[in-house]
């Protein structure tokens, strides 16, 4: 094994001469990312692609060979989906990083994989437009991982997920070649949608290397942001579902629990203890203020207390709170970070169920939701590596509690290798068959990104 591992790291020296590092240090960063999981043993080694050639000679190496490959970005994933472990090869496109086009008058700009969220929003605003989704990781994460895992963030509920935002991808396959998928048109339904076959794959049916991006005008500059506190995390969810149903459509609505708010307090330094749990609203677009009175309405009348500002530098203060959470979780331990999702409607039954599911175990599971789309995320936080076993269980009644209220086991992170275990419960047998099968089609020999998802 070691002379194979030799050889192959010779030949794909030979290849891709310094887009190839073996330095111990980069393979070790490669075992994790932000999920906290950490495989058992170091990768082969990392390509740092910096061209579509640099990718497709890699794949091409590999399936020769039958090595497996990992396609990663920035490693800001929490779903354990992107790490490299022993006889793999780490292929990263962070450095695949330009705007290769921006097309005002269409509205849509052509980017490769590595560009990260804020990068790209910061050169579009010059031109009057935006790319919409907004993961909370938006200043780290890339574009090309958030249509791995068709990531969503805050701004989902009235600006919709990655996949709304993708027009087309160019995409190399296990054996290297390089496929065009999708269009630069609104519409366009020739053939079978494979643009959105990719969207959220997860790097198990192709590499992304280039991406075509349905862009939106920029919003106005007027925004209401509304702070609410309430004696209980069911109140306050109740109060988003009202919101919803009342056809008022927030830019984002954020719910963020009592113990959240305690953790998040104690990492900031600020005092957040003790107030309750936490719903901050914002609108815009130029009737901001009108549909902030409407929502202030609805959660004073259900027990809340509401503030509002239309002070943008204010609003960005709150939700950087917000934005918080996953750091502020991180300091208090090793972290299991869950993802799922309900109908909007079941909210307060979920945070309920979430509520019964603490006192059954013991456990303090701080969460945080965005509300406006029914998205929760509950944290599990304990000392070590392992998860504990009373983790796990607390863990698979959340997620029959989440099938059962019609929801979904992942609503953004992905299925990774932190959520295999439950992918049966909410698919079936015969899903699950089926997509093998198509991975199969686009991956026969089971090379890009095995062990994940399945």
């Amino acid at each position: 094994m070691i002379e194979t591992d030799q050889a192959l790291r010779e030949e794909i020296l030979a290849a891709l001469g310094d887009a190839v590092s073996i330095d111990p240090a980069d393979l070790e960063a490669a075992r994790t990312d932000r999920s906290g999981r950490i495989s058992d043993s170091a990768p082969l080694a990392i390509v740092t692609a910096r061209t579509i050639e640099d990718v497709q000679a890699t794949m091409r190496i590999a399936n020769r060979r039958g090595i497996p490959v990992v396609p990663r970005g920035a490693g800001t994933g929490l779903a354990g989906g992107a790490i490299g472990s022993s006889g793999e090869i780490v292929l990263s496109t962070l450095a695949m990083d330009r705007i290769l086009e921006v097309n005002v008058d269409d509205e849509l700009a052509v980017v490769q994989p590595g560009i990260i969220n804020d990068d790209l929003n910061a050169a579009l605003e010059s031109r009057g437009l935006w790319f919409a989704p907004d993961p909370a990781s938006k200043a780290i994460s890339t574009v090309g991982g958030n249509i791995a895992t068709n990531a969503g963030g805050l701004l989902c509920a009235k600006y919709g997920v990655t996949r709304e935002a993708v027009l087309g991808l160019k995409v190399v396959l296990a054996d290297g070649r390089l496929m065009t998928f999708g269009h630069r048109t609104v519409k366009g339904v020739t053939g079978y949608d494979l643009t959105a076959l990719m969207i959220g794959s997860e790097g198990t049916l192709g590499v992304i290397v280039e991406a075509t991006l349905k862009l939106r005008a920029l919003p106005s500059a007027e925004k209401a942001t509304i702070g609410a506190y309430f004696a209980t995390v069911e109140q306050a969810a109740r109060a988003s579902s009202v919101i919803t149903a009342s056809r008022i459509r927030p830019a984002a609505m954020e719910l963020i629990a009592q113990s959240a708010l305690t953790g998040i307090g104690q990492y900031l330094g600020l005092d957040l203890d003790s107030r309750g749990s936490y719903l901050l609203v914002q609108m815009d677009g130029a009737s901001a203020a009108t549909e902030a009175e409407q929502a202030v309405a609805i959660i004073r009348s259900l027990g809340g207390e509401a503030e509002v500002t239309s002070d943008r530098a204010e609003g960005d203060r709150l939700f950087a709170i917000r934005r918080s959470f996953h750091p502020a979780m991180a300091a208090l331990g090793t972290v299991l970070i869950e993802d799922v999702a309900v109908p909007r409607s079941q909210l307060p039954a979920m945070f309920s169920a979430i509520t019964d599911i603490e006192k059954k175990y013991g456990l303090e599971i701080p969460t945080v939701a965005h509300a406006g789309d029914g998205n929760l995320h509950p944290n599990f936080v304990f000392e070590g590596t392992e998860v504990p076993d009373v983790v796990w269980a607390a863990a698979d009644e959340l997620f029959e509690t989440c099938l059962r209220l019609g929801g979904t086991l992942t609503g953004e992170h992905g299925v990774g290798v932190l959520k295999r275990r439950w992918l049966r419960d909410e698919l079936g047998d015969d899903q699950v068959d089926l997509q093998r099968d198509l991975k199969a089609v686009f991956d026969p020999k089971n090379i890009l990104n095995p062990g994940k998802v399945f």
